[in-house]
Parts: C-alpha cells; sequence; structure tokens
C-alpha cells in the first residue's frame, strides 16, 4: 500500500523508535495542545498495513481539529511474528506514552484504532487494565474482535473484509490457536470481565462481518457498567469512512465520531 503524504502546515511530524517499535508522531502545529496522548493503532486484518495509515483514517483531524498528539506504532505484522507480538508493540508505546506525559505536552491518555487497529485497541485497554496504566477513552472502530464466526461474519460476502480474509487474518495472527479458546489479549471477545474498561464510542456498518463483535462489545461494557456507544449504518463496506470519506454514510460517521471524541476530551478533564 503507498500513502501519499503531503505536507501540512498544521502538523508537526516527527518520528522515533520506541524499543523495537517504530513509531510515527503527530503534534499540533499551530492549535493549542489538548493534552490528550492517543494511541491510534492502523488496521490490516492483523496482516496488512503501516504506521502511516493514520493519515487515512480518524486520527489526522483530531490534531487538527482538537489539539491531540497522536502515535501510530508500527508493530509487527502477523506473517512476521504471531501473536503476541502486536499486542506487545502497542501496549509498549502505551506504556511509555505514560511514563513521558511531561516530555509528550500530555496529560491523559486516549486508545483508538480501524479494524484489527480497532482489536488491538480493546486488548490493549484490557492490558492497561490490568497492569495499572489509566486510559480515559477508547475508540475501537468496527473492531475485529472474535477469532470464531458470529452470525455477521460466517458467509459474508461484504466489501473490502469477508469470510474468508478474516479467517485468514486469524489464523497468521493465532498460528495453531485460530479456532481455539484463546486470552482477551488475543481475541478480546474471550474477555469475561469487562469492569473497569475505559469507555468507549464506536461505529460499524450493519453489512459488514465485524457487525455483530462490535455490538457485542459495546453490551458487555454496557452490562458492567461502562458507559459505551455505538452506531451502524447502513453499508456493507469495511472501513467505509477511510476509503469513501466523501460518501453520505461517512460524512455522518465521521461527524458523529468527531463529536463524541470532543465530548470525551471534555469528560476527561
Amino acid at each position: 500500500m503507498k500513502i501519499k503524504l503531503t505536507p501540512d502546515r498544521d502538523i508537526k511530524v516527527e518520528r522515533k523508535r520506541i524499543g523495537r517499535v517504530p513509531v510515527l508522531i503527530l503534534r499540533p502545529k499551530v492549535k493549542a495542545p489538548a493534552g490528550v496522548g492517543l494511541l491510534w493503532i492502523h488496521g490490516g486484518g492483523y496482516i496488512l498495513g503501516m504506521k502511516e495509515m493514520a493519515y487515512m483514517g480518524r486520527a489526522l483531524n483530531l490534531v487538527k481539529k482538537y489539539g491531540v498528539t497522536v502515535l501510530s506504532p508500527g508493530y509487527r505484522l502477523a506473517w512476521l511474528k504471531p501473536y503476541p507480538a502486536a499486542v506487545e508493540d502497542c501496549y509498549t508505546v502505551l506504556r511509555y506514552m505514560d511514563s513521558h506525559k511531561g516530555e509528550l505536552g500530555i496529560d491523559r491518555l486516549m486508545v483508538g484504532g480501524e479494524s484489527a487497529g480497532g482489536g488491538l485497541c480493546a486488548a490493549v485497554c484490557m492490558m492497561a487494565r490490568d497492569r495499572g496504566i489509566n486510559v480515559s477513552y477508547q475508540f475501537p472502530l468496527y473492531p475485529m474482535l472474535n477469532n470464531f464466526d458470529t452470525d455477521s461474519s460466517r458467509n459474508n460476502h461484504g466489501r473490502v473484509w469477508n469470510t474468508r480474509r478474516n479467517h485468514l487474518g486469524w489464523k497468521v495472527y493465532l498460528r495453531a490457536e485460530a479456532k481455539k479458546n484463546v486470552s482477551p489479549y488475543a481475541a478480546p471477545s474471550w474477555q469475561t470481565d469487562y469492569t473497569n474498561l475505559p469507555p468507549c464510542y464506536t461505529f460499524v456498518g450493519d453489512g459488514e462481518p465485524f457487525r455483530d463483535e462490535t455490538l457485542k462489545y459495546v453490551e458487555d461494557l454496557r452490562k458492567a457498567g461502562v458507559n459505551a456507544d455505538v452506531d451502524v449504518y447502513h453499508t456493507n463496506i469495511h472501513a467505509f469512512d477511510m476509503l469513501y470519506p466523501d460518501n453520505e454514510q461517512s460524512i455522518k460517521a465521521i461527524k458523529k465520531f468527531e463529536l463524541c471524541f470532543a465530548e470525551a476530551i471534555e469528560s476527561a478533564m
């Protein structure tokens, strides 16, 4: 995948390595910083993608509009290293953010991502809770959470992502464990304790594979007393907001996401 990058006068770009993890850092150059450090995790079914996908999705505009500082990790893809490489790489960057708040100019942490990045977002938030890092909010967009078929991921022929590709992604990520009960850090749908996880906002298409696991994740959070909301849009195009940002559904989804993000900033202050 080639992503054309153009200079943006509103964005300061930095690249660094945190341990073994290459990281893209996007900061506000013009707008006053919001004090929010956002770990934004790219998608790609655990087998594809790159940290520069932060330019394609929701993260870039959050820097411009709200002054957040985004760290996008170049985690190890599953064809190179299977679970737990990806989630541990992402957690390494979150831990760095937590211990370098002064240097980064942030005072609170949020985590988000698209697709497999949404799954990693959920897993990282579970790790953070269990290991003692406070995350103020999570945004796992149309997340890849369940290594078993659901009603919406079984026999799905949606555009961009479908049953066949979903099986491949999990097989490469989990290898011999792909069709077994696994740790919730590997497939967050296996979580049994949703208490004290961060508040959540997400959205998903009604015809795409991850509809049911997204809705169940939100339902499980709510049952545990966690504030969680989801919007469902009529489309079978996975990652529709990234691929077709100018269509009617995408415009609605992006507007609502940014509204919820602004509210999350206020609630976390």
